[in-house]
């Protein structure tokens, strides 16, 4: 029997253990981690987002300058088949009101329980708790392929195959084992790779003392952030040290293309024109304090007045047109991502010139690679994890192909 080694327990090495164990192969998943799919579970704390019902040419174009090389796993693998693929496992899936879709129970530990379930009745061994620390020198009546992995106390352990899927993760909440130490192991065998950059993340903001002690944690609501042409609108959340949440994230290529001293302009009032507005300033008793002027002409909430005082330095201008333009037009200087450690994805990876069509690894022949250690990046809402389930499956494809025409 041919032997698969998968190492990551992630949505893309499970997907790609599940596809190699069901056209026969012997297969071992191997997880640093003490338990598989911890960042899985993560994403799915707030309701697992798994895909996006939006038309399938729509759907590729949030993956940018990626697009071209992720579209053929995606095609091969769409919403439609993961949803299937989810409902085959006994959940059936939903659509939320922005079209994003769900497990019906919302929550990730059932789908990924009913998982490992399957996987276990196709006879895939979950090995845990051994860290990936390269590949070793095949003997000569040995495997072709043989890795190295580590156990948290203990020696070195080998483990050969005829194929190898590589499902590594980028560096996105490390404590999950999605940590990026694979990178200088890559290097070392002279693969190229982007450099893991924050992506899908909050901003750091300076605050002063008084609005983080106010504020921290209270949601702006329904704001629409823009840079330049790129617009999202949605509820921001205000954190001791920036800004972040849907319409932040959306915007992430827009604000990595500005450098390492971006701004965000805030429009507060999105619902009221310009002109309306400014009627309104002008229509309304001026004697009035600025949070009660605020608050009658625009709707702002208290954290919304409070966030105009603390971009002008506590020097809003009462004259309407000024007013109105400020309502409409906050600039906010933001002072760069938060650390990659509390980003939800990442930036960077693997080169797709280091790959064949089939995901494998020019310099590696027999690997095959994986989900979010490659070059790419989306923004949430279904994407993340649909590339990873997609790349899984592909490089799994992949790896069988290369086996029919080399054994």
């Amino acid at each position: 029997m041919r032997i698969a080694i998968v190492v990551g327990a992630g949505p893309a090495g499970l997907m790609a253990a599940e596809t190699l164990a069901r056209a026969g192969l012997r297969v071992t998943v191997i997880e640093q981690c003490q338990t598989p799919g911890r960042k899985f579970l993560m994403a799915g704390r707030g309701g697992l987002n798994l895909t996006h019902s939006e038309s399938l040419p729509q759907f590729l174009t949030r993956y940018g300058e990626a697009k071209p090389w992720l579209q053929p796993a995606v095609e091969a693998f769409p919403p439609q088949a993961l949803c299937s693929w989810a409902e085959g496992l006994g959940h059936k899936t939903v659509v939320g009101s922005s079209g994003r879709i769900f497990p019906e129970s919302f929550r990730a530990t059932e789908l990924l329980r009913s998982w490992l379930i399957e996987l276990g009745e196709l006879g895939v061994s979950l090995q845990t708790g051994l860290r990936f620390t390269g590949f070793l020198p095949p003997e000569d009546d040995g495997p072709k392929l043989v890795i190295g992995c580590v156990p948290k106390d203990g020696p070195v352990k080998e483990f050969g195959a005829d194929v190898i899927v590589l499902a590594l993760g980028g560096a996105s909440w490390p404590r999950t084992g999605s940590d990026g130490t694979w990178t200088p192991l890559m290097s070392k065998m002279g693969i190229g790779s982007a450099p893991l950059t924050p992506t899908n993340c909050g901003y750091r903001v300076t605050w002063t003392p008084v609005f983080r002690e106010h504020f921290a944690g209270v949601p702006l609501k329904n704001v629409r952030c823009s840079i330049g042409a790129t617009a999202s609108r949605g509820d921001a959340m205000i954190t001791s040290t920036g800004i972040e949440g849907g319409p932040i994230y959306a915007l992430s290529d827009a604000l990595h293309s500005l450098g390492t001293k971006p701004h965000l302009m805030l429009d507060l009032a999105p619902d009221i024109a310009h002109g309306v507005l400014k009627t309104r300033l002008e229509n309304t008793r001026t004697n009035l304090s600025l949070p009660k002027l605020l608050e009658r002409t625009a709707k702002l909430s208290p954290v919304a007045i409070s966030l105009l005082r603390e971009i002008t330095r506590n020097n809003v201008p009462r004259e309407p047109e000024r007013l109105a333009d400020l309502i409409h037009r906050a600039k906010l200087k933001l002072d760069g991502p938060e650390p990659i450690a509390r980003a939800i994805s990442t930036r960077g990876g693997i080169l797709e010139d280091e790959l064949s069509s089939d995901w494998m690894l020019a310099k590696l022949p027999g690997v095959f690679v994986a989900g979010e250690m490659l070059n790419w990046t989306a923004p949430t809402g279904g994407y993340l994890l649909q590339a990873c389930f997609a790349t899984g499956r592909a490089a799994a494809v992949g790896a069988l192909r290369w086996l029919d025409k080399t054994c």
